[in-house]
């Protein structure tokens, strides 16, 4: 990784509206922890429920593409980033330092949040930690198809939205032979079996969700260097 792309990505994403975009959901995150813990009385059923449905479902697949398609996306459409492409440095480098500072905001915005969430709802240590370990790994993964969407296309965001609003959200919940292919479903998969037994459902093993997360974030962040490459001939021509 390079130092000073950590430091430019890293005054990019945490500068300027979209800090305050980021805080603004964590925020919201939390106030619906406080206000059902307040209407409700603390239940760590109600609490798995309100986490796989509102962090997991809505919240984490938003706050990745706003972190992910902000470490390049907006280098991209300035044209920008054919100033960085001009230094003498490995593709695979510019992309590893950009998804660092992408994973680091994922866990102070997302992963922290959600975290704060299951312990205000009153969930037990053991479930708290299964969550952490979910969000993480969730974020990790929408990070880098993020970033790496932001470099296929000028239209990530757009075309981010329509994923994480549809196809998190709704097909992967509800279609049964997509949940495989459903980040969220890998996450709840994981965060399962790190919870009391059955009190997280799971439509995915456990190995082949560790298996998915791991190779598509691996293989995204690769194709990701691969494809920049294309970018600077793009830019050159």
């Amino acid at each position: 990784m390079n130092r000073t792309i950590l430091r430019l990505t890293a005054r990019a994403v945490l500068g300027g509206k979209r800090v305050w975009l980021l805080v603004a959901l964590a925020a919201v995150l939390v106030a619906i922890a406080v206000l059902t813990r307040l209407l409700a009385p603390a239940d760590e059923t109600s609490a798995v429920s309100l986490l796989r449905g509102v962090a997991f479902a809505t919240f984490l697949p938003l706050l990745g593409l706003i972190v992910g398609t902000g470490v390049i996306g907006p280098e991209i459409d300035d044209g920008s980033i054919v100033h960085l492409l001009a230094k003498p440095l490995s593709r695979h480098t510019i992309v590893r330092s950009k998804l660092a500072v992408a994973l680091l905001a994922i866990l102070a915005f997302a992963v922290v949040p959600t975290v704060a969430a299951a312990l205000i709802l009153g969930a037990s240590a053991r479930t708290v930690a299964a969550f952490g370990v979910g969000a993480l790994c969730a974020g990790a993964v929408y990070g880098a198809l993020f970033l790496l969407l932001s470099i296929l296309t000028r239209h990530a965001v757009v075309v981010g939205l329509v994923y994480a609003l549809v196809w998190e959200s709704l097909v992967g919940n509800l279609v049964p032979g997509a949940r495989n292919l459903s980040v969220q479903q890998w996450a709840q998969s994981v965060t399962g079996s790190i919870a009391p037994q059955g009190l997280v459902p799971a439509s995915v093993g456990v190995g082949l969700a560790w298996t998915l997360i791991a190779g598509v974030f691996v293989a995204a962040t690769w194709y990701a260097g691969s494809r920049l490459r294309v970018l600077v001939l793009a830019s050159g021509d």
